[in-house]
């Protein structure tokens, strides 16, 4: 999968599940969980126990799964996300060696970014996102309606404090995709094992996507 179908691929689905959990089977539930209800790309934080393996697991045996490394601080990380097979690295913050390693090796990065001046050192750098983090903090979708405006070519991943009750504010406002946590990848239903708690969420944040980017269809 190159560089560009990676990037259409996120860009089109519009959403990217950040997995924060406490164990490699966790984290494997659900991404597989998710993945079967309909968003076939996952952010895998290297603060998982085993964060590597899981990638390299899941990339292995779906080929089609788009399976990141988030939370990639340094040039180590980001050489151990790439041999563990993951199509996408991005952290919280702005590290320019990471951005240019990935680029070299031509695997879409979206590193984190907060000021207008990062936003726009990331993107010049050739970042194929820039990831707004944390978002919410700063005022949520407002804050992206404002990076907006003298910034309309860049592709903004709104991340922190996402929620089902602000997606479609973020879309609205400009955001390419959103990162979203606790809001779809729940701790209760990866504790009970249940991967229809998972579908009916994954339809419901496609749906307010979907509705958000096409107003006029409703």
């Amino acid at each position: 999968m190159t560089r560009e179908t990676v990037r259409e691929r996120i860009e089109q689905i519009g959403i990217i599940p950040a997995i924060r959990v406490s164990s490699a089977e966790d984290a494997e539930f659900a991404v597989e969980a998710i993945a079967h209800s309909g968003i076939p790309v996952a952010e895998v934080t290297l603060t998982v126990p085993g964060a590597l393996t899981v990638i390299e697991k899941l990339a292995r045996k779906n080929p089609e799964l788009i399976i990141g490394a988030g939370t990639v601080l340094n040039m180590k990380m980001a050489r151990q996300s790439l041999d563990a097979g993951a199509r996408f690295l991005t952290s919280p913050n702005l590290k320019l060696e990471v951005l240019n390693f990935a680029l070299q090796h031509e695997v879409v990065t979206f590193p984190g970014a907060l000021t207008a001046t990062e936003v726009m050192t990331a993107w010049e750098a050739g970042a194929d996102f820039v990831k707004v983090f944390p978002c919410d903090a700063m005022g949520g979708a407002g804050y992206i309606r404002t990076l907006k405006a003298p910034y309309p070519e860049v592709r903004l991943i709104a991340s922190g404090g996402v929620s089902q009750q602000t997606v479609a504010d973020y879309f609205r406002a400009g955001a390419t995709a959103v990162g979203i946590g606790r809001d779809l990848v729940s701790p209760e239903a990866i504790r009970r094992r249940q991967p229809d708690w998972f579908h009916e969420l994954t339809r419901r944040l496609l749906q307010i996507v979907e509705q958000a980017r096409h107003p006029e269809v409703d």
